[in-house]
């Protein structure tokens, strides 16, 4: 049976029409009906849709002649890269999209790479072949040039209208090896995702390696040493196809029977209660490197009494994105809340999203900061609140939270995380972009050239100049023509210090940052300007400062809002409508001095200040 089974999934960079060609392979195949086709049907998230991006992988089964092919599609923007590598370990063939008139793009190369090293099968197809725009030749030699091919083994399609999609099809059944599988061989099999089911409890996508899984039978999860029983099995077309049991090399799902979250996790292995009763040695499978979060935010409820209903949303949340990283936290102002870990700018946007629509939360969330290593003088102690996890030595810790920030007499210096980026962009745009990257603070590596009009920019940036704008002044200085992807490379020395926000004489924690010291006043201007703009009018004057050390840097005052007190007027001297505005005056001074009231910060300027 395994020997008709093909397994793979589609890699490529952003909006190379991965969720496209994956609609012609369903379609092809007759794997979901024409009055049920819509356009991206893998793409089940109405924000996937909306954007246009995969942010979830999705399995689907179909088949072609007398072949079963397991398709994982999978997302395209780098802050989704985990989806890629847990995707790739479940397969044994990758598709290498590549848009005609983008040519190779920076994820391209990222995501090729981790096919490589997980010794898949590569495809190249290149799309979009129908487009006036299309340069075929040029994206052959690229192809040719990285991934050392032939030319005529690269496929041309159009995934719009399907042309040479039957051809991909029959290539896949040729070129992708079936699966290795033992199906005497005790039961192991690899969970490469899960969500949770109101009715049903917990769903793991699997695939399983060796042995055998019916309905019916008593399950462990070796890494959580927790047990479960299997109340139904079976493959995705793309919607659960009951089949009551899934043999080694088959991708499908299972229903664990599970009610807790974290008792089924994402890299663990799945094998049945028996053999491990039985005390035979059974290894679990490698799974997945843990991920590193690059972007941390703290997540607060606007009413303290959704805290709960705030936990639950994220600890749901978290079985379906196994990259999130949360823990709880509390601040006197805020009250009770998370601090949550992302891979980027785009994952927390995605991920407060899904809260309010998914679970329609009102939030506020903290200005994004990444994690900073702290070296204190000799002699001084750690602060109080410090979690395990965050000490390094005797004099080192990690900070994640701008309010965990020192007192900087106590510090003896900062280290801040470095990023390996690298950029492709056609040549006309090489300085643009190379000054763009000397005002991030990047250090120049190298630079290769893909063919005679593309370069490909190798550079060293800090990944606290990359989470805010970075993308968008790339995609503006290169016209929408150029592409990063970038990784963690190093902790370095740098000059750091903590900025408060203060409106109407009150900090506000949420917009407390940690920035460079030289570049106080021009963060601080931006800010304070950001948030005059989006505050609107109470009835009294509304300070606005940026404040770093007890010294103020940059500020911003919004007027009171006023009643026309001249509008009945209708003649006489100018005296009398001085002698109004007098009165009104000495009326908001008296309600200065009783007190100011509470200032009201809308969620998008909190959206705003974060993007700034």
């Amino acid at each position: 049976m395994s020997a008709n089974i093909r397994n793979f999934c589609i890699i490529a960079h952003i909006d190379h029409g991965k969720s496209t060609l994956a609609d012609r392979f369903l379609e092809l195949t007759g794997t979901v009906d024409k009055r049920e086709m819509k356009n991206q049907i893998l793409d089940s998230m109405d924000l996937e849709r909306e954007r246009g991006i995969t942010i979830k992988l999705t399995p689907a089964t179909m088949r072609f002649r007398d072949y079963i092919l397991n398709l994982i599609d999978t997302p395209g923007h780098v802050d989704f890269s985990y989806e890629v590598s847990r995707s790739l370990a479940a397969v044994e063939g990758a598709i290498l999209l590549v848009d005609a008139t983008q040519g190779v793009q920076a994820q391209t190369l990222a995501n090729l790479y981790l096919a490589i090293e997980q010794g898949l099968e590569i495809i190249p197809v290149i799309n979009k072949i129908d487009l006036a725009a299309a340069d075929v030749e040029r994206t052959k030699r690229e192809i040719v040039g990285l991934v050392g091919c032939r030319e005529d083994e690269i496929l041309l399609c159009s995934a719009k209208t399907g042309e040479g999609v039957k051809q991909i099809l029959c290539s896949i059944v040729e070129k992708v090896p079936a699966p290795k599988v033992d199906t005497e061989k005790p039961l192991r099999a690899l969970i490469f995702d899960s969500f949770y089911d109101e009715y049903k409890g917990v769903v793991a996508y699997v695939r399983v390696m060796d042995g055998q899984l019916k309905k019916g039978e008593k399950i462990c999860m070796i890494g959580a040493s927790e047990r479960g029983e299997v109340l139904d099995c079976g493959i995705l077309k793309p919607k659960q196809f009951s089949t009551g049991k899934l043999s080694a090399g088959e991708i499908g799902y299972v229903v664990t029977g599970l009610k807790e979250l974290e008792k089924c996790r994402v890299g663990d292995t799945l094998t049945k209660s028996e053999i491990l009763n039985s005390k035979s040695e059974i290894l679990p499978l490698p799974g997945y490197k843990e991920v590193k979060p690059m972007v941390y935010a703290g997540i607060f409820c606007e009413e303290g009494n959704e805290y709960n209903e705030l936990r639950e949303a994220i600890a749901k949340l978290k079985l379906n994105d196994a990259a999130l990283v949360y823990e709880p936290e509390s601040s006197p102002v805020l009250g009770f809340g998370f601090r949550c870990g992302f891979l980027g700018l785009l994952h927390l946007e995605i991920f407060q999203e899904r809260l309010r629509r998914e679970f329609n939360l009102a939030i506020i969330v903290t200005v994004p900061s990444v994690a900073y290593k702290v070296a204190l003088k000799k002699g001084n102690k750690f602060p109080p609140n410090l979690k395990k996890n965050q000490i390094l030595s005797d004099v080192e810790y990690i900070i994640k939270n701008p309010n965990e920030f020192p007192d900087p007499s106590q510090i003896d210096h900062m280290e801040e995380p470095i990023m390996t980026v690298d950029i492709v962009t056609p040549k006309e745009y090489l300085g643009a972009v190379m000054q763009l990257v000397q005002e991030m603070r990047g250090e120049y590596l190298n630079t290769e050239y893909l063919e005679a009009t593309r370069a490909l920019l190798h550079y060293r940036i800090p990944l606290s100049m990359l989470i805010v704008d970075f993308h968008d002044k790339l995609k503006t200085v290169s016209s929408g023509y150029a592409s990063m992807n970038y990784d963690f490379y190093q902790y370095a020395k740098a000059d750091l210090i903590k900025m408060d926000m203060m409106i109407a004489e009150e900090p506000v924690e949420a917009f407390a940052l940690i920035i460079y010291r030289d570049m106080a006043f021009q963060i601080g201007k931006k800010i304070v300007g950001i948030l005059k703009n989006k505050i609107s009018k109470h009835q009294f004057v509304i300070k606005i400062q940026a404040m770093v050390g007890g010294k103020v840097v940059a500020s911003e005052r919004i007027s009171a809002l006023r009643k026309d007190v001249t509008a009945k007027l209708y003649g006489g001297d100018w005296t009398r409508r001085a002698k109004l505005l007098e009165k009104q005056k000495k009326g908001k001074k008296k309600m200065m001095e009783m007190g100011r009231g509470r200032v009201n910060i809308p969620p998008d300027a909190y959206l705003a200040v974060m993007k700034r």
